[in-house]
């Protein structure tokens, strides 16, 4: 899929790609190739998007008691059954201003702006990011979504935007696999708020709601997409997603059939996408200008330790983030990470190719970019959970799953409450308002950092 969506843009890299023989050990460089051979035009990046698209559509197949059949069978594919609909209502106070949860404080008015402003100065945050949540903030009207069906697929997921959407008022439609745990605590976080949950169930009577709640979207994308399509209000159909190894790709392709199948059937529907921080990304002069200063800054000890560390690696540790002079008006920054894979990177890739596509077809997208987060599934990375907590020695905030949710939940209903910003290039629409935890702007390329983050995080977690 990577040489096929290179293959138009940059046969050099799309052979390159097809004749790796250490796919796993360095899928890195074809990933990063993915966005270079992209940059140089807006034509050439979404080229890449579309033949990326392409050849997900020919490469990957449905499996059904009949054998594989082609994935656009999905377009029209008959429903195996009709999901039955339950509506749970909320029991508690709306929540009727933009307040932030952050460690321990929750955050409104001029504590939220002065922290804004903080993440500003220390680069945690893209100035875009800020002025749209305090626009959000100015517009506490907003929260509501009135009108607005917000399709979450991957309802039980951490960073997904479930519990402030609630909060807030607005009406969900919550889809997540057919496991009593997981709707248990949707269910219970339904009636805490104050908002509307709709919930596709199995029929049968007798039941509860937790135990007949719930489909696999993997198994029937038609009968999800039906039942979204019946659904009232104007649809974001928003994928929040995860899960380990190659499933992680297979789910992601499955949302995007689904994305496609309603947005056929309902041409007003506007798709939403959480980014990975930890992916290769095209980001603005100034931020390598904010990574370039942080470099030049860096404390006496830092500089002192820094050059016997990178004469030992080989240049391999504490690299600075871009090359001293750029004269493109933009930089790469390369924030992938080894230990999550190529299928958590397809998986990703997927989606920011859907963006892309969708939005020059004129539809209305919301994508963003999102810090690194202390949810369950990185954490259980011993690892990533160790280079998490020695991040911010290196100039990298990361979030607690309240902060992050809430921060992207706003970051959505912004999108949905004014008119897109213009850009000329698609990689800019991908670094607007990006909320990426100080990656793109940190004195350090991300990797050659890693290692001594993860080292410092251990000495912590043990001291």
């Amino acid at each position: 899929m990577v040489a096929d969506a290179l293959r138009d843009v940059d046969p050099v890299g799309a052979l390159g790609a097809e004749q790796e023989t250490a796919w796993r050990g360095r899928y890195l460089r074809h990933f990063r190739r993915l966005v270079e051979a992209g940059v140089a035009t807006p034509e050439a990046w979404r080229a890449v998007a579309a033949a990326g698209l392409g050849s997900v559509r020919s490469r990957m197949v449905v499996a059904s008691d009949d054998g594989d059949v082609p994935l656009a069978s999905l377009a029209d594919a008959p429903a195996g059954r009709a999901l039955d609909t339950v509506e749970v209502r909320g029991e508690g106070d709306r929540v009727d201003e933009l307040v932030l949860p952050h460690r321990g404080r929750r955050l409104a008015g001029g504590a939220l702006h002065r922290q804004l402003d903080e993440w500003l100065t220390n680069g945690v945050l893209e100035p875009s990011a800020a002025e749209a949540l305090r626009a959000v903030a100015a517009h506490p009207e907003w929260l509501r979504l009135e009108g607005r069906t917000i399709a979450v697929l991957g309802a039980g997921a951490e960073m997904g935007p479930l519990r402030p959407l609630l909060g807030w008022g607005a009406t969900v439609a919550a889809v997540d696999l057919p496991v009593a745990a997981i709707w248990e605590r949707v269910v219970r976080t339904a009636r805490d708020g104050a908002g509307r949950l709709v919930v596709p169930t199995a029929s049968g009577e007798g039941a509860s709601l937790t135990e007949r709640a719930g489909v696999d979207l993997l198994a029937e994308v038609p009968a999800v997409a039906d039942w979204l399509a019946g659904l009232e209000g104007r649809l974001l159909v928003g994928n929040y997603l995860y899960a380990d190894g190659g499933t992680h790709v297979r789910v992601s392709v499955a949302a995007d059939a689904l994305g496609e199948r309603v947005c056929a059937a309902r041409p007003d529907t506007a798709l939403g996408f959480l980014a990975t921080p930890t992916d290769v990304f095209v980001v603005p002069r100034e931020a390598v200008e904010h990574s370039t200063q942080a470099y030049a800054d860096r404390t006496a000890t830092a500089k002192t330790l820094g050059r016997p560390l990178r004469w030992a690696s080989r240049g391999r540790l504490l690299r600075r983030a871009y090359p001293a002079t750029t004269e493109t008006g933009w930089g790469i920054a390369d924030s992938l990470v080894p230990q999550q894979g190529p299928n958590y990177a397809l998986a990703k890739r997927v989606q920011r190719w859907r963006a892309t596509v969708a939005r020059h077809e004129g539809r209305q997208v919301s994508f963003h970019v999102a810090p690194s987060t202390r949810t369950r599934s990185v954490v259980k990375n011993r690892a990533l959970a160790a280079a998490f907590a020695g991040a911010h020695r290196f100039g990298v905030e990361v979030f607690e799953p309240d902060t992050a949710n809430t921060l992207m939940a706003a970051l959505l209903v912004h999108d949905l409450s004014t008119d897109p910003v213009p850009h000329a290039h698609p990689w800019q629409d991908e670094a607007h308002a990006a909320v990426h935890g100080g990656l793109w702007r940190a004195p350090y390329e991300p990797r050659s950092a890693l290692g001594l983050a993860a080292v410092l995080g251990y000495a912590s977690a043990r001291s």
